[in-house]
C-alpha cells in the first residue's frame, strides 16, 4: 500500500470516474486504474462498486476512504512540520470563500497578499458554507473564509473583521427619510433577499424579526447577487440589506440611498475556519495577517451587535 495508492483511491471517490479522477491525479486513466486495483489485491476487498454511474464506493470502501484521508494528512503533517521548522512560507493551500464575501474580500487583499507570499500557490473557490465546511472535513481544502460563529467541534475560527448591515432604501421608499435604522423599522417591511442557500439571508431574516420565508408577501422577491437586489430596490421594488464592503463601490447616486443603523449596528462575523489539526498554519497566520491589515482601514466602527448565520 502506497500514499500514491491512496491518493488515487480519494481522487476516484471525489469524481465518481475513473477518467476524471486520472486527469486530476496527472497520469493516465489504465495506470489509475492498475494502482486502484493493486490496492483492492492487497487490501483483499472491493473498494468501488464499478457496475455504478458514478461509480460509488462500497460499503468497506466508505471505511477505507475515511481512514486513507487520515493517513494522507498526517503524511502532509510531516511536510508541515518540516516547512515550519525551516521557516518556509510556501505550497498549495485550497481556500474557499463563500459567495457574499468573496466579491468585495477578495479584490482587497489577494494582490498584496501573492505579492508579500510569491511561494504560496493559493487556489481559490468561492463555495457555501455547508461546502467549505464538508470539504475541511475531507480534506479538500485548507481553510475558508465563511460567516460565524459555526461552534463545530473539529474546526478553528479565527475572526477577520466584523461587517455592519446597512440599509439601501430607494427614493420613493417610506423610510427615505430617517437618518439612522433600527432594528424594528423593518419588522412588517418588503425587504429584497439573497436566493435560499445564503447565510446572509438567514441573518437579514433573523434581523428583520423573521425565522424563516414562510411569509411570501414580505419576502416574496429573492435574487443571487447585491447588485441584482440593489438595482431592484432602484425600480421601487423595496428596500434590501447589504454588507458593509459592497457599499465601498457603489456610486455617488447610490450611496445617498444608504441608511445606517443605530450604534452599535448589527454586524456579521467573518472569519478563517480550518481544522483543528493546524496544518498549514504559517499560511493560514500569514492569510489572517494580511487580511486584517487591509481591511482595518475599511471598516472603522468600535461597537457591533454580531448577529449569528
Amino acid at each position: 500500500m502506497t500514499l500514491t495508492q491512496l491518493s488515487y483511491m480519494i481522487a476516484v471517490a471525489e469524481a465518481g470516474n475513473f477518467t476524471l479522477a486520472a486527469e486530476r491525479v496527472y497520469v493516465t486513466q489504465p495506470t489509475l486504474s492498475m494502482q486502484i486495483q493493486k490496492l483492492e489485491d492487497e487490501l483483499g476487498v472491493q473498494i468501488f462498486n464499478r457496475t455504478k454511474k458514478p461509480i460509488r464506493l462500497t460499503k468497506v470502501g466508505e471505511q477505507i476512504l475515511i481512514q486513507a484521508r487520515n493517513i494522507i494528512a498526517e503524511a502532509k503533517r510531516m511536510d508541515d512540520i518540516v516547512a515550519q521548522e525551516k521557516g518556509f512560507i510556501g505550497g498549495e493551500f485550497n481556500l474557499g470563500i463563500i459567495p457574499t464575501v468573496m466579491p468585495t474580500l477578495l479584490p482587497m487583499f489577494l494582490n498584496h497578499f501573492i505579492k508579500s507570499y510569491p511561494k504560496i500557490n493559493l487556489k481559490i473557490q468561492e463555495l457555501n458554507t455547508d461546502t467549505i465546511i464538508n470539504q475541511l472535513k475531507e480534506g479538500r481544502l485548507d481553510a475558508g473564509i465563511a460567516a460565524t460563529p459555526l461552534k463545530l467541534e473539529s474546526l478553528e475560527e479565527r475572526p477577520l473583521y466584523y461587517e455592519p448591515f446597512v440599509g439601501y432604501i430607494p427614493n420613493n421608499h417610506r423610510l427615505n427619510g430617517v437618518k439612522e435604522l433600527i432594528q424594528e423599522d423593518l419588522e412588517n417591511e418588503m425587504v429584497l433577499m439573497l436566493e435560499d442557500g445564503h447565510c446572509f439571508r438567514n441573518q437579514a431574516l433573523s434581523l428583520c424579526g423573521l425565522k424563516n420565508n414562510s411569509n411570501q408577501n414580505q419576502f416574496n422577491l429573492k435574487s443571487g447577487s447585491f447588485e441584482t437586489l440593489i438595482n431592484l430596490s432602484n425600480e421601487g421594488l423595496g428596500m434590501t440589506l447589504i454588507p458593509y464592503l459592497t457599499t465601498l463601490n457603489l456610486s455617488e447616486s447610490n450611496k445617498h440611498k444608504l441608511r445606517f443603523f443605530s450604534d452599535p449596528p448589527p454586524a456579521r462575523e467573518i472569519s478563517l475556519v480550518f481544522p483543528k489539526s493546524l496544518l498549514k498554519i504559517q499560511i493560514i497566520e500569514a492569510l489572517k495577517s494580511s487580511i486584517e491589515g487591509i481591511v482595518r482601514g475599511a471598516i472603522r466602527f468600535e461597537n457591533v451587535k454580531i448577529v449569528s448565520p
